[in-house]
């Protein structure tokens, strides 16, 4: 197809009959997701077309590449590596507010182009927008001051970054064509890729609250990142973790942020410190900051455990708006819901299976997340206190508290608690929290 015959619908057809797209149709669709001139519905029947019948190896990086260059591409001149993570979705994950200033009170310099909540997955933004005063809009300008002076920023993609994936990520949300692996990829490569980066590393999740439920999809899905993305040149490993329960204990935006404080604070740790170790060795070694994925490891875990990401975190929200004094008193500034229930087991057990998806979807149903993608935030909502895998419970012992504004969304959510949930009468395996390494 020559550049003068191409059009939306003719590229739709070509999509619909299975028939490979050319680099240069597909340059033509980001631009034109870009540009406005291919309308909503077209852009829809681009995303459900690509989530059926898939695009090559070749397609992935042409269109990822495409979306990319649909903008401004970031370039920078910086005394460290520029580095960045990326998770695929799962709920309770809220590693990027701990990781990036663990990193940057590493030495390195993190510009972090993060997304909105999507499908029954909580979204970076969302999170830190639960902390009042906090903007996540930023143009280049001030983007390269803050990470310049402070070392890390969590940003919107701005209009000129990655606008053909702005176009393409609120529609897949409303289109159910969330899970698919070339959208996933082009998608979140194509923002990152945009920050100009040294060394990316990617949060590959599997189990019941992630878009990948098996192994192999999980792998098929970190190949498909790190190929593209290394194709692309820029370096990048790709670490698969185990989403079959939430990674914290809570799921929500100002009940993350929370859970986050408490971290690097130093009330808690667990799996999202072990999450942040794994991923962050990985960067720091790429970055040339370690000499070693171990090294690097033990670097993030003294960031966190000494209050230096701490510090950083604190002048991040400063920078972008929020508390200057949030780090100290930050319990004093989230928003609270009104309606607090426990939800208590029905009988003695362990805890079998979480079904992290029907607890994802649990949070958007009271309010805290999106069911169409004008649809307003409640951060105050959510989940807490999540019983764990493999935990002994006993008849009438708290399961989870649901945090709600109306008495009957509350008994909704804690029915969907209840059925997320299976109790048997032995313990079960709970799975390794990383599982392996890609590229």
């Amino acid at each position: 197809m020559s550049a003068q015959t191409m059009n939306a619908r003719a590229i739709l057809a070509k999509l619909r009959h299975r028939q490979s797209l050319s680099r240069e149709e597909l340059a033509w669709v980001a631009a034109g997701l870009a540009t406005g001139e291919i309308s909503d519905a077209q852009a829809g029947a681009f995303a459900m077309g690509v989530c059926l019948n898939g695009l090559s190896d070749l397609g992935r990086v042409a269109l990822t590449v495409a979306m990319r260059d649909s903008g401004r591409v970031l370039k920078w001149d910086l005394n460290g590596p520029v580095l960045d993570k990326h998770s695929t979705g799962g709920v309770g994950d809220c590693v990027s507010l701990v990781l990036a200033p663990a990193l940057a009170a590493c030495g390195a310099y993190v510009p972090m182009i993060s997304g909105r909540g999507l499908g029954h997955t909580g979204g970076t933004l969302d999170k830190l927008e639960a902390i009042p005063g906090v903007n996540t809009n930023m143009d280049v300008t001030r983007l390269h001051e803050v990470v310049r002076t402070v070392g890390c920023a969590i940003v919107g993609a701005s209009a000129d970054i990655a606008p053909a994936d702005k176009r393409l990520y609120g529609v897949r949300d409303v289109s159910s064509t969330v899970d698919s692996l070339d959208l996933i990829t082009a998608s979140i490569l194509s923002k990152k890729l945009a920050a100009g980066l040294n060394g990316l590393v990617l949060d590959v999740k599997v189990g019941s609250g992630a878009f990948m439920k098996t192994l192999e999809e999980a792998q098929a899905l970190a190949e498909a990142l790190t190929k593209t993305a290394n194709a692309a040149k820029c370096r990048t490993t790709a670490v698969i973790s185990d989403m079959s329960q939430p990674l914290v204990p809570s799921l929500g935006n100002a009940l993350e942020v929370a859970e986050v404080m408490r971290v690097l604070t130093g009330r808690s740790g667990g799996a999202i410190v072990d999450l942040c170790a794994a991923l962050g060795g990985v960067l720091l070694t790429n970055g040339g900051l370690a000499k070693d994925v171990q090294s690097g490891a033990e670097m993030i875990v003294t960031a966190i455990r000494s209050g230096d990401a701490a510090v950083k975190f604190g002048q991040m929200i400063a920078a972008m708006g929020g508390p200057v004094s949030f780090v100290e008193n930050w319990s004093r500034f989230l928003p609270e819901a009104t309606v607090i229930r426990e939800v208590s087991a029905p009988r003695d057990g362990f805890i079998a299976a979480i079904e992290g998806e029907a607890l994802g979807l649990a949070v958007v149903g009271l309010g805290g997340g999106r069911l169409v993608e004008n649809d307003r935030i409640n951060p105050a909502v959510g989940l807490s206190d999540m019983v764990r895998l493999g935990a002994r419970v006993g008849k009438g012992q708290t399961l989870g508290v649901v945090h709600a504004t109306r008495s009957e969304d509350a008994d909704a959510a804690a029915r969907h608690v209840l059925g997320a949930l299976t109790l048997a009468g032995s313990k079960p395996k709970v799975p390794e929290l990383i599982l392996e390494r890609v590229g």
